[in-house]
């Protein structure tokens, strides 16, 4: 097992001991902390930027006691969140091949709160009380105070709050709770085990499978790929160059690619995408990049074809933006190779589409798609490289990728000069949506406004032209509208022509308006946390600093769980926050049956870090027993 250091809150640990430790783990002391792996120390407050963290942490001394521990932004200094407990990994780049063991936690701090449901790794299921001071032998100490069954206590001291997690299940039913002093967790645990082994073994089955089939071996870059690379109109970031070269690397072996690119909403997930397309195409290779929106799909194609304008290449969209007739020409031209890229949405899983030469599928928010489009989707899947793209991924992509079954490259670091949107909870009234869009306008700016009722949207559009100056060009989109008329206006609102945008959520994945940096969400708490992440996620997206306001009727009209989520999107508004986001709507809103009928039991049963962890570990196991059998057979 590799080293680790621990730290607790209420814990006495010399400031001195831990810069020892996090030297020994290979952390590099810095006159501030700009990347993993740094750590600086000013007075009584240590900073360091963990390995696998997305921000770095702030830990401060009272004396020789750890009074507080949290995460911040570097460029704000703005405190993100408060935690009891953390663990610091060393530098190591494949922790796979170390023993992983259950103990460990997969996320290293501990972010519970009073009246939580948690997990702990011996005892089971409690309800955590919060922390409470008792007199040991020697002298006071705080402990974590657990309620189980039967209003029984257990009292986890600070050095063993690696074994405790928050409970999450994705299953609105609260859990049962454990009886202590019997054996029922032991049985609970053996039969999530006796599941988990089967589980692995067939995911360990798929994996050969995909080894066996083989892949695609691309050729190493080309010229015209660097050329292509250096078009790209920003500066990439460390997280960009390191995910385009991981991409690359799984290309060119001989095994079929199933890599997932994994990034918050704007962090330049495309790019990557866009240059493993032009990989695949100079090997020859058709690519089909799979999208949910129709918008997103124009957005996509305007930006390959300006990309590729000076490279005998021709790339194509298949969408509602396609009259019938041209689409008739674009599946002929499709099935006859002369078509190198092909952007579209679900027509796409057709069944008239055929290709000559598919190498790469790029699928953009899997989770996106329907349960028909998806058994499409596995289908077209079979035999070439894979690529997907996601803002937050669902619990079964995350631990597909934990466990080594799929690759998954994280694109954590912001754009450069990107600032947090500032996000505001407001109830509807005129004078607070005329400022708003007003103060857009006069910066040169132009205003998503989101209304996702058709029903209603003309009077919303009527009610803003009312309270807002003539000269302030509005129109409005909505998926039922003709093609035509959606691609003029989003032409027109592309180019600054139009100021304010009303729209139903069609806008939702993916588009890029530089000059838009205010949106207003109506009726927000009709919205789930990810659907608002991604809407606000259309603002912001470049050096300029961006407004969100999500709009109520009244406070009072709204229910506690929709406050719950506006309070959370308006909590989660810092940069990177999306997958805290999906995690944290999947416990509210609960995640129905997406891991599979049993192995959602297991979840239920045990939480989904336990889960993970016991998931890990067998999955670590069956490899190491598959190696030692293959050095058998080749001693034979």
């Amino acid at each position: 097992m590799f080293e680790t250091v621990k730290i607790y809150t209420h814990k006495e640990i010399s400031l001195e001991d831990i810069i020892e430790k996090l030297a020994h783990l290979g952390y590099r002391r810095q006159e501030a902390v700009s990347e993993e792996g740094d750590f600086s120390v000013k007075g009584d407050t240590l900073e360091v930027f963990p390995v696998n963290f997305s921000f770095p942490v702030r830990i401060e001394w009272e004396f020789n006691t750890v009074t507080k521990i949290y995460s911040f932004d570097k460029k704000t200094k703005k405190r993100i969140i408060d935690y009891n407990f953390l663990i610091i990994i060393p530098i190591i780049r494949k922790l796979r091949k170390h023993k992983y063991s259950e103990d460990i936690p997969l996320d290293a701090v501990l972010k519970i709160k009073k009246g939580d449901y948690i997990v702990h790794v011996k005892y089971g299921i409690g309800r955590f009380l919060g922390i409470k001071k008792i007199k040991t032998k020697s002298r006071e100490e705080n402990f974590f105070e657990v309620e189980y069954a039967n209003k029984d206590k257990l009292y986890v001291h600070p050095e063993e709050a690696h074994l405790i997690q928050k409970y999450v299940s994705f299953s609105s039913r609260p859990p049962k709770l454990t009886r202590l002093g019997s054996k029922e967790w032991t049985g609970i645990k053996q039969r999530a085990e006796r599941g988990i082994k089967d589980f692995a073994l067939q995911l360990l089955k798929i994996e050969a499978q995909r080894k066996l089939i083989g892949g695609i071996k691309y050729s190493p870059d080309s010229e015209w790929q660097k050329t292509f690379e250096q078009s790209f109109p920003y500066e990439e970031t460390d997280d960009q160059i390191r995910a385009t070269e991981s991409v690359k690397r799984d290309m060119e072996s001989s095994y079929c690619m199933d890599h997932l690119i994994c990034g918050d909403v704007g962090y330049g997930k495309t790019e990557v995408a866009m240059r493993a397309a032009f990989k695949a195409v100079m090997d020859g290779k058709q690519v089909a990049f799979l999208v949910p929106t129709t918008i997103l799909a124009y957005q996509h194609y305007k930006n390959l074809t300006s990309r590729i304008s000076r490279f005998p290449l021709r790339v194509e969209m298949l969408s509602r933006f396609r009259r019938h007739n041209e689409q008739k020409a674009i599946v002929e031209d499709l099935k006859n190779g002369k078509i190198d890229i092909i952007v579209g949405t679900h027509r796409l899983l057709s069944s008239d589409i055929s290709f000559k030469d598919l190498g790469l599928l790029i699928v953009d928010e899997e989770q996106r798609f329907g349960v028909a489009q998806k058994e499409k989707l596995k289908q077209l899947k079979s035999g070439i490289d894979v690529l997907t793209l996601t803002a937050t991924p669902i619990p079964r992509t995350l631990y597909m990728s934990m466990v080594g079954i799929k690759e998954i490259s994280l694109i954590k670091t912001p754009p450069k000069n990107r600032m947090a949107v500032k996000t505001h909870i407001v109830e509807f009234k005129t004078e607070v949506i005329r400022e708003a869009v007003l103060r857009e306008t006069k910066r040169g700016g132009q205003v998503f406004f989101i209304h996702n009722r058709i029903e209603t949207i003309d009077k919303i559009y009527k009610k803003l032209k009312s309270i807002l100056p003539q000269n302030i060009k509005m129109e409005i989109v909505h998926g039922r509208l003709p093609s035509r008329h959606i691609e003029k206006v989003m032409l027109d609102f592309i180019n600054g022509n139009i100021k304010c945008l009303i729209s139903t959520a069609i806008i939702e994945s993916g588009i890029d308006i530089p000059q838009a940096n205010t949106i207003i969400i109506n009726d927000a708490h009709m919205f789930g946390l990810a659907d608002l992440h991604q809407l606000r996620g259309r603002v912001g997206r470049f050096n300029v600093q961006a407004y969100a306001y999500l709009v109520v009727p009244r406070f009072k009209s709204a229910d506690s769980d929709a406050l719950k989520r506006l309070k959370l999107i308006e909590e989660f508004s810092y940069l990177g926050s999306g997958f805290d986001i999906a995690m944290s709507d999947l416990e509210l809103r609960g995640a129905g049956n997406i891991l599979g009928h049993q192995q959602h039991g297991f979840v239920w049963m045990i939480g989904f870090d336990l889960y993970c962890r016991l998931l890990k570990k067998e999955i670590e196991y069956l490899k190491e027993l598959l190696r030692y059998q293959e050095e058998l057979r080749r001693e034979v």
